[in-house]
């Protein structure tokens, strides 16, 4: 990989990205909402505060797209379905009591995301990728040095893996390029990791946004997937279609296994101490960027809300992505 290129991206289009943050719609303060009322105008709903039910998460995301002027979901014009994200509060990380915690998930501390945001509502697919960059760099597909475990699939609903963060980065850079996206004012790029994190658990505040355990019909992790075993009673591990399992409160599949989600941040195991509490992007530097999710090859402890990966360089056939988009406001857009 070129790391001159790298950091070209990480001075131009993520500084753009991140600027993109920053010019979002914030919850009104008090002596706006104050002012609203007398005005008789519409204030903005309540934060999103943990902990919350999937039918609680669904009137929250309801009632923010009704104040902006906005759909719950959209579809691009590549076909990739993305839900509106509430902004909202909660504990982001594990508590030390959590079985299978590791480190790096620590200290809890609580984490305001101010601005709505849309989330992919599944990881970037195959053909999502080859259809904008050209290529398909996964594994599991039918040229793919896996696939032999794909024989006879349709690889194109299957995540695409193998990415770098750069690649992933890229992928955002173009589709935000395409005259449609630009005409609806979206600019792609990666959630944050705290956005993340506050997706998947949908307002929960166990290890799983479905509970504390993983029985196998939730997840594609840990030899829980839908394919059985051989006669040798080896598990037919690999990536399975997107949205295969079913969704957390917010609309979205596979947070938990199918294949890790890069993110936006830079990885430091000591960032939560020191960690804002209303919208945080991770360190100014690092070497490594965070994935999240777990994958199919993970066990179910790496698959869980709070747990943290990080790569410097790779290219994994268990490594995806997702996107996001920020420019929500009451245009429609």
């Amino acid at each position: 990989m070129n790391n001159g290129w790298v950091c070209g991206i990480s001075g131009v289009w993520l500084a753009a990205m991140v600027l993109c943050l920053g010019n979002l719609p914030c919850l009104a303060t008090t002596d706006e909402q104050d002012v609203a009322e007398e005005t008789g105008e519409a204030t903005a709903p309540p934060l999103a505060v943990a902990p919350f039910d999937a039918a609680a998460a669904k009137a929250h995301q309801d009632a923010w797209a009704k104040h902006l002027g906005v759909p719950v979901e959209v579809t691009n014009s590549i076909g990739m379905k993305l839900v509106l994200i509430p902004p909202g509060e909660f504990v982001m990380g594990s508590p030390e009591n959590e079985e299978g915690r590791f480190g790096d998930e620590g200290p809890q501390h609580r984490v305001r995301i101010t601005k709505p945001y849309y989330l992919g509502m599944y990881e970037v697919t195959q053909g999502e990728y080859e259809r904008v960059m050209g290529t398909n760099p996964s594994a599991f597909s039918r040229s793919g040095n896996r696939s032999g475990r794909v024989s006879g699939q349709d690889t194109s609903r299957f995540p695409v893996e193998r990415v770098y963060w750069d690649d992933a980065l890229n992928f955002c850079q173009k589709v935000s390029t395409m005259s449609s996206e630009q005409a609806a004012g979206r600019i792609y790029r990666l959630p944050t990791e705290a956005e993340w994190e506050y997706a998947c658990r949908a307002g929960t505040t166990t290890p799983f946004h479905f509970g504390s355990q993983l029985n196998g019909r939730e997840a594609n992790c840990d030899g829980n997937n839908p394919y059985g075993t051989t006669k040798k009673g080896t598990y037919l591990e690999r990536p399975t279609a997107v949205g295969s399992y079913s969704p957390n409160g917010f609309g979205l599949y596979d947070m938990h296994g199918n294949v890790l989600e890069w993110c936006l941040d830079r990885y430091d195991k000591a960032y939560y101490a020191t960690s804002p509490m209303d919208d945080p992007t991770g360190p100014a530097s690092g070497w490594a960027h965070v994935s999240r999710g777990g994958g199919w090859s993970f066990s179910s402890r790496s698959c869980r809300s709070a747990y943290r990966w990080y790569e410097p360089f790779d290219r994994a056939d268990d490594l995806g992505f997702r996107v996001a988009f920020s420019s929500v406001d009451q245009s429609g857009q």
